[in-house]
């Protein structure tokens, strides 16, 4: 009898858990939502000026600075067809402060080419995104050959001799090469699919549960 009180205690324990697992899910997808949300009506604002504003992710701005092709950084990457080659972004000085501006992809093949280094400095629209983390699985940058797999921010220190706001400015317009990346929100949101699965299996062991003391109580 002690047995199977036990099992009955370590059955609805692990049956509470999975559901607070599963309710800790729900509270997750509405907050990515209503996260989604905010993106995509801070998206559909006009640009404002970078030097006015209060700079937050996702911000839509404009401005002007002095771009630095000299220390320019080509991070591989995949374009939005799966195509491999490099996202070119060079450190930009406006009102005193350097940021990182993200040009866009280009081939592989278009590499130190003159024609990737058209721009306008006086012009400049793009959306602010803060830097993401550096992947762990991700191979060393190499530097000496400007070879880039992550923006590491001392390896950008180091190549580049400057600091940088945490913010990179994704540059908007109707660029050839490098081809501008389209920024939407369009993020991970797998939260319903995963609470899903934790009701599931705490469903199961109840069934399962309730099937075991049928056979044996």
């Amino acid at each position: 009898m002690k047995h199977k009180f036990l099992f009955s205690v370590f059955i609805i324990f692990f049956i509470f858990v999975f559901v607070a697992l599963g309710t800790w899910q729900i509270i997750r997808l509405n907050w990515k939502n209503n996260l989604i949300l905010e993106i995509e009506n801070s998206l559909k604002n006009p640009p404002v000026q970078l030097s006015q504003s209060n700079q937050q992710n996702f911000l839509k701005i404009k401005t002007s600075g002095r771009v630095d092709f000299e220390k320019q950084i080509y991070l591989y990457n995949l374009n939005d067809s799966g195509t491999p080659g490099f996202e070119v972004l060079n450190p930009i000085l406006i009102d005193g402060q350097n940021y990182l501006l993200n040009r866009g992809w280009i081939p592989f093949e278009k590499k130190d080419t003159p024609e990737i280094n058209i721009l306008d400095q006086n012009n400049i629209e793009g959306t602010l995104k803060t830097q993401g983390r550096k992947n762990i699985f991700k191979p060393d940058n190499d530097i000496k050959e400007n070879y880039w797999f992550s923006l590491n921010r001392e390896d950008i220190s180091k190549f580049t001799g400057k600091k940088f706001s945490k913010y990179i400015i994704y540059l908007d317009g109707n660029y050839q090469f490098p081809r501008p990346k389209k920024i939407t929100a369009n993020i991970s949101n797998n939260h319903k699919k995963y609470a899903m699965t934790w009701f599931s299996l705490a469903i199961s062991i109840f069934l399962l549960y309730l099937y075991f003391r049928k056979k044996n109580y």
